[in-house]
């Protein structure tokens, strides 16, 4: 068996960093490899030969040493001696040398000094997509004040594949990954144990919004619905300092505007555990003096525990509340119908089976999640299907139980002097699906009648953990981002943390970035194409007689898209990065196209510019898109087309205007036509226009059909559902700005 050894040179550079070297020896051979990696002798353990975690870069830097050693025995075993020479195996490690230097492209040395002596703040990333939040909250600093990058989470390994090269291999980082459904009952668990006992100090999200957009239908019963509500489940076990939730426009007027109430009635009901006891000592000591509500106040006081508890434990306050109303309505029944009727009324059997249904909450729980899934797995929608589907989900929803059993009691006729025992069971039920919101509320109302309703305030104060005002609308153009792209934040901020009601603007209306700005460089891109190097693009040639125009459109700015004098340009921001110079050792971009390409990611290819390919389009498309592009609109150019021939079905297209930003960036790429060229954008042109730097790749399929996309999520996906990171930047920034 060979000696392997990694050690550290004796001799460091004029930075005190030191050369790793590898040497193996044995009887017939004897080799010594420099791996092109520096660091702090303090960051080296020399007795494990590995790096300690203490450097920036360890975990990607032990994988290489492993690497290294894993192939030097493999050749060593599989060589025939006759043929093993020192110089075929140098020759085999320094393959593996070099290749990892050329996804460097400069020595590694871990420590970043300037950012050991600033203050992190926390934060994870749920429904994380391909990283646009995370992106932005990375390039945000304030002071001496940054963000650290724990976790994000998401459904789609293509989501996966995208943040571990970015995340762990580009950057170094070492933000761990969830690939599992928030709703899934493990999800908390995993959660927590990745993250290992950290302070959570930020959570922010985009629980996938397709039911409540406006650009499309609307499902009823879409599974993708209910994920607000374990977002916030996520909330109320970590209670973040701030979360952030953003959603599409549509949110606000969904269901007449009852969604974004619930939705605020839902973060409003996070509590305060230590102050908990305070409130329910105080809803106690109401009974006293309101004996005629006696029985509401201890249904109060059990649906507050909801609040409270999870699990097993809210299962069984869940029983024994529907308990105490059946026992109460058990009691009742023969006092308002006789023998006979108790067995056979409809309405006496709707209550009864009514009770059993939600003693059943849990199991009623997991057939409609199931359901739910089915539904979407099927994509039942616009058929004969979907109504009874969608009949049989409302018929075991909590809320319309208990609907049923309230029309029940309607329809009974009971004996003079019974009615109030009916009035309070049917209030009864109305607090059991109430939010803790609601709750308090009418409690309130307790307390104003023995006029001790500022104490009760007071507690309500103390108690609700977050602030919240209402949700508000952001536009991404008001951020830097060359793109009109509206998005509602709900901003919650614990009652300890400044209140947040807006997102300043970086840029005034006559400021904005425009998709020339974003796009020009890379015009030099013709049909069916893969460019993997950058271009010179001469503006005064290409755009003849409207160069001039153009070229004032190009203004030196700040990162966040603020003109000023010696900046430089949106283009070349995205070419340099707006990461801050924080990832000194950050890797040049590279694409693999699946989690096996990611396993030997260290011998990809590097190249400068990566995602910017076009579609073989036809000639009859070519033509299409032409006679749009010169119409300059899809509907002024459709007369024109058919008596061309070249009609389409599909349902639009937009002309991109160079002196303007782009619509709303979706998921499918030929809805957008560039604005020089009868052609769809690309990836990277999409990615421009939401503010992604170029060294960030979208990985796996580029692009795929139809229904596919919803499981697969392409790179055109990908860019699409991403929040831009100028937009999440400037949200990061106003909670740096605030967050104690």
């Amino acid at each position: 068996m060979p000696a392997i050894k990694f050690y550290l040179d004796s001799k460091p550079d004029k930075y005190f960093n030191y050369p790793i070297h590898l040497v193996i020896r044995s009887k017939d051979i004897q080799v010594k490899v420099a791996l092109g990696v520096k660091m702090k002798r303090k960051e080296w353990n020399a007795s494990k030969q590995i790096v300690k975690d203490n450097c920036y870069n360890h975990i990607r830097l032990n994988q290489f040493i492993e690497l290294l050693r894993n192939e030097a025995l493999k050749f060593i075993d599989k060589t025939p001696a006759s043929q093993l020479t020192d110089k075929r195996l140098k020759e085999k490690l320094l393959f593996f040398v070099n290749a990892h230097k050329a996804n460097t492209a400069k020595n590694i040395i871990c420590e970043n000094e300037q950012y050991l002596t600033k203050q992190k703040i926390t934060f994870i990333d749920l429904f994380a997509g391909a990283g646009g939040f995370s992106e932005g909250f990375l390039q945000a600093e304030t002071g001496n004040k940054f963000f650290d990058f724990l976790l994000a989470s998401d459904i789609n390994e293509n989501c996966e594949l995208t943040h571990k090269v970015r995340y762990n291999y580009q950057l170094g980082l070492n933000a761990e990954f969830i690939t599992q459904d928030i709703t899934e009952p493990g999800f908390l668990e995993n959660l927590l144990q990745k993250i290992d006992g950290k302070n959570v100090d930020v959570v922010c999200g985009g629980p996938p919004c397709q039911s409540f957009s406006l650009a499309g239908k609307r499902k009823k019963f879409d599974k993708k619905d209910d994920l607000f509500a374990h977002y916030l489940k996520v909330i109320r076990q970590l209670r973040p300092k701030y979360f952030v939730m953003e959603n599409v426009k549509g949110i606000l007027t969904k269901e007449g505007g009852k969604i974004k109430e619930m939705i605020l009635k839902e973060i409003r009901s996070i509590i305060d555990l230590k102050e908990f006891p305070r409130l329910l000592s105080f809803v106690s000591s109401l009974k006293q003096p309101l004996k005629a509500k006696f029985f509401l106040i201890d249904c109060y006081l059990l649906r507050l525990q909801f609040e409270s508890n999870t699990d097993k434990a809210l299962e069984n306050l869940k029983e024994k509340y529907i308990e105490l109303l059946e026992t109460k309505f058990k009691i009742l029944t023969p006092k308002i119908v006789n023998y006979k009727t108790s067995k056979t009324d409809v309405n006496i059997n709707t209550i009864r089976r009514g009770f059993n249904m939600l003693q059943r909450d849990k199991e009623l729980s997991y057939i409609r999640k199931k359901v739910i899934n089915e539904k979407a797995h099927s994509n039942l929608d616009d058929d004969l299907f979907a109504e009874s589907f969608d009949s049989f989900l409302d018929s075991i929803d909590p809320e319309n139980i208990v609907e049923r059993i309230k029309l029940a009691f309607k329809k009974i006729n009971p004996a003079p002097g019974y009615q109030d025992d009916i009035n309070e069971i049917v209030e009864a039920l109305s607090i059991y699906i109430n939010t803790f919101d609601d709750c308090v509320n009418a409690l309130r109302g307790f307390a104003s009648v023995v006029k001790v309703e500022k104490d009760f305030d007071a507690i309500l104060n103390d108690i609700r953990l977050y602030k919240i005002k209402k949700p508000f609308i952001a536009l991404a153009s008001n951020y830097g981002v060359p793109q009109n792209r509206e998005r509602v934040l709900f901003i919650g901020c614990r009652k300890d943390q400044h209140l947040i009601e807006e997102i300043t603007p970086t840029v005034k209306h006559s400021e904005k970035v425009t998709v020339f700005e974003a796009l020009y460089d890379l015009d030099f891109i013709g049909n069916d194409e893969d460019v993997s190097n950058y271009e010179q693009v001469d503006i005064k040639v290409k755009y003849n007689g409207t160069s001039e125009k153009l070229l004032s459109l190009l203004q030196p700015r700040q990162v966040d898209g603020k003109p000023v004098p010696g900046g430089i340009t949106f283009a070349e921001w995205s070419k340099q990065g707006r990461l801050n110079g924080r990832f000194q050792n950050m890797k040049p971009p590279v694409y693999v196209k699946n989690v096996e390409e990611y396993r030997n990611i260290d011998l990809a290819m590097v190249q400068p510019l990566q995602n910017h390919k076009t579609s073989n389009q036809n000639e009859n498309v070519i033509k299409r898109l032409d006679v749009i592009l010169k119409e300059g609109d899809y509907e002024l150019a459709k007369v024109k087309l058919e008596k061309l021939g070249l009609g389409s079905e599909k349902r639009n297209y937009n002309v991109l205007k160079p002196g303007s930003q782009s619509p709303t960036v979706m998921t499918i790429p030929d809805d957008y036509i560039h604005y020089a060229s009868p052609r769809a954008l690309t990836v990277r042109e999409m990615a421009r226009l939401q503010s992604f730097d170029d060294s960030f790749v979208f990985q796996g399929k580029r692009s795929t059909g139809g229904d596919k996309r919803k499981s697969e999520v392409p790179q055109y996906t990908l860019v699409g559902n991403a929040i831009p990171p100028l937009m999440a930047r400037a949200i990061a920034i106003e909670i740096l700005k605030y967050i104690n």
